[in-house]
């Protein structure tokens, strides 16, 4: 895996100005894509599910208030509220972004736990990368083409109870850190989403008996030393497909990632501990 440089620090007028040029173009795109954007909602479920996962809402981590975590789930009530039962008919496009809008106070969201250049801070509508993290998750067991992913540039936990492989999900930011997502199928998809007691609950539905199912599988992982005194963690994801005898078709690869750790590869967390 290729190395990474140290990370940069920019000057908040860098920052400010670059927020403000990728932003311009994103709602640029929005404007030139429109027709084909998934708008439509349906509370009714499709008849076959293609694939379910749930992730738990509080979670222990390291340096982290529990404030933050039930925070968190209040903002993802509002974005679900958005999104939840949303169509994806053939050769229409899914976005993060362009459906659940702005996370703003004036529209009920609240302090909740973001991650700025791999630390840790609160900001208005913190918490949602669970929700695009679940649905970039149940996306790759699905026929659905990603067109847009963002991968997380910093390692920020140790490994604790997981369940999935490193870099399985999709970060964002407002607006032009997007989660998108494209139908290329002749099938019609929903999107199912619900905040329960004790997990985010998530389901691809499809109009038609689903003829493949798809597993997600970690190839190449390495942690290794920079050359500027850090450690960086690499990793590759495949996605095969099988048919429904559970014969292997093929594979392709889904996303490569590359992050830069910042904790020690040595490092061992027991929450139950703190």
């Amino acid at each position: 895996m290729a190395s990474l440089e140290q990370p940069k620090k920019r000057s908040a007028l860098r920052r400010k100005l670059g927020m403000a040029y990728y932003g311009l173009r994103r709602k640029l795109l929005w404007i030139t894509m429109d027709r084909k954007f998934a708008k439509t909602r349906q509370q009714e479920p499709l008849p076959y599910q293609y694939f379910d996962h749930k992730t738990i809402l509080l979670r222990k981590l390291k340096d982290v208030d529990m404030w933050m975590q039930r925070n968190k789930v209040t903002n993802l009530k509002i974005a679900v509220s958005q999104i939840d039962g949303i169509l994806l008919r053939p050769g229409e496009v899914f976005s993060y972004w362009k459906l659940i809008g702005k996370p703003t106070k004036q529209k009920g969201y609240v302090d909740g736990m973001v991650l700025k250049n791999g630390t840790v801070t609160a900001g208005t509508g913190g918490g949602l990368c669970q929700l695009s993290n679940l649905i970039f998750w149940m996306t790759a067991h699905t026929p659905l083409t990603i067109v847009e992913r963002h991968r997380h540039g910093y390692d920020v936990f140790p490994d604790s109870n997981r369940t999935q492989p490193f870099g399985s999900g999709a970060t964002c930011f407002w607006p032009h850190g997007d989660l998108m997502i494209q139908n290329n199928t002749q099938d019609t998809y929903q999107l199912v989403l619900k905040v329960g007691s004790r997990y985010l609950e998530g389901e691809w539905r499809v109009s038609r008996l689903p003829d493949y199912h798809f597993e997600v599988v970690e190839r190449n992982h390495e942690m290794k030393g920079e050359y500027w005194g850090g450690y960086s963690r690499h990793n590759e994801l495949y996605q095969q497909c099988y048919d429904i005898e559970g014969n292997l078709l093929g594979e392709q690869l889904l996303v490569k990632n590359s992050a830069i750790m910042m904790y020690s590869p040595f490092l061992e967390w027991d929450p139950d501990k703190q």
